[in-house]
């Protein structure tokens, strides 16, 4: 009944998106064989030892598991994390609920078994709470709420974007047939050809070309997913694979989460999946806890000279909610406004009607932010051309 039940559960996690095949099914049995199984913590830790190769398939294991093998404190965890507040420093922020693509895959496999009795009405009030309306348009579907198919549909959709920045003027010239610049240089170098004679007189104009783009993305447990899907945004970006008035265009990619991690170079890979494998391995600290303050500062300390250059525009993507000293958040933050052109903040808990900035972490934030948008959905992510371009 066990190895029955373990093949289930892979299953579950291959249909929710894990890179898993028949090699770890035969692994999670012979780990399971091989352990000598007596609690249900120890189940745990053995399949995960097998069944989870990247830090950010962590929650999606653990919210897997507690719900195939039955966690009896899960329904009061999931109600719980169904009312979100923003909290204040010092209050513990609810988990979240699991992933409509872990429900959709245990619901699939229980299609495939035979059918249950029918169940009180109490049983199926749990089911009933976490399900997702279908008639909800796509566009504004929340990232965290999709499916495994619009996930995937969506990842396909946000390389597409572009991003009109707003190209600024540089000191550097360039050469034009019309222009109220005389280029003096290059018309003494042309009357060389005709003795000395100046012919025609050469113009230059000013460069235009889109700011430097630096992003700062955090990877904390509330984040990550949020995160994953606009780092395709940045993919794109970053390969040039978009429109060709941004082919120009300089990014810099930061994660931060306990630590702060440069990951421009890891993007740098064609394959979207093979750059997200790289940036996985190179960010220990993936779905972990969050130091805005203290990343931040290390940001300024090392980076800020680097990457601020010519009018940068910063992208700070986090929900700001810090539980480190506010003070150094506060400090960090005012220095990193004062050191770009724009300081762009997208936090997905604006998705929510009744957002107050009472959070600590937020309220430190705050005044330092050229403009303060929403990251929750493809909806939002295209406002952001709007916030850019002005």
């Amino acid at each position: 009944m066990l190895a029955t039940n373990v093949l289930h559960f892979t299953r579950i996690l291959r249909d929710a998106g894990l890179p898993l095949g028949t090699r770890s099914t035969l692994d999670a049995l012979a780990c399971v064989e091989v352990a000598g199984i007596e609690t249900r913590q120890d189940l745990k830790a053995a399949l995960r030892s097998v069944l989870v190769s990247r830090s950010e398939h962590l929650v999606l294991f653990d919210t897997a598991f507690d719900l195939f093998w039955r966690d009896p404190d899960i329904a009061a965890k999931m109600m719980a994390a169904l009312l979100p507040e923003v909290s204040g420093r010092g209050t513990a922020t609810p988990p979240p609920p699991p992933p409509t693509r872990l429900l959709d895959a245990m619901h699939g496999q229980q299609s495939e078994q035979a059918p249950q009795p029918t169940q009180d009405p109490d049983e199926l009030e749990f089911d009933a709470t976490l399900t997702f309306s279908a008639n909800e348009k796509f566009q504004r579907l929340d990232f965290e709420s999709m499916t495994a198919a619009e996930w995937a549909q969506a990842k396909g959709a946000i390389a597409d974007f572009a991003l009109p920045v707003k190209r600024i003027r540089t000191r550097r010239t360039r050469s034009v047939n019309r222009g109220r610049i005389i280029d003096l240089r290059r018309t003494l170098r042309e009357s060389v050809h005709t003795g000395g004679e100046v012919i025609h007189l050469a113009r230059k104009a000013p460069q235009v070309k889109p700011p430097p783009l630096v992003v700062l993305c955090d990877i904390s447990g509330s984040m990550h997913r949020y995160t994953r899907m606009f780092l395709h945004f940045i993919h794109a970006l970053t390969n040039a694979s978009i429109h060709t008035a941004n082919a120009n265009q300089h990014v810099e990619v930061f994660l931060f989460g306990t630590r702060l991690t440069h990951i421009t170079r890891q993007l740098r890979h064609k394959d979207v999946d093979a750059a997200l494998g790289r940036v996985a391995n190179a960010a220990p600290d993936w779905s972990g806890g969050t130091r805005i303050g203290a990343c931040l500062h290390e940001f300024n300390q090392r980076w800020s000279r680097r990457v601020l250059g010519q009018g940068a525009v910063v992208l700070l993507l986090t929900d700001g909610l810090d539980r480190d000293d506010i003070d150094v958040l506060a400090a960090s933050a005012e220095r990193l406004g004062k050191s770009c052109r724009q300081l762009i903040w997208l936090n997905p808990l604006l998705r929510y009607d009744g957002f107050a900035p009472r959070a600590a972490g937020i309220q430190a934030l705050l005044p330092h932010a050229t403009k303060f948008v929403p990251a929750h959905n493809l909806q939002s992510i295209k406002a952001l051309a709007v916030a850019l371009s002005t």
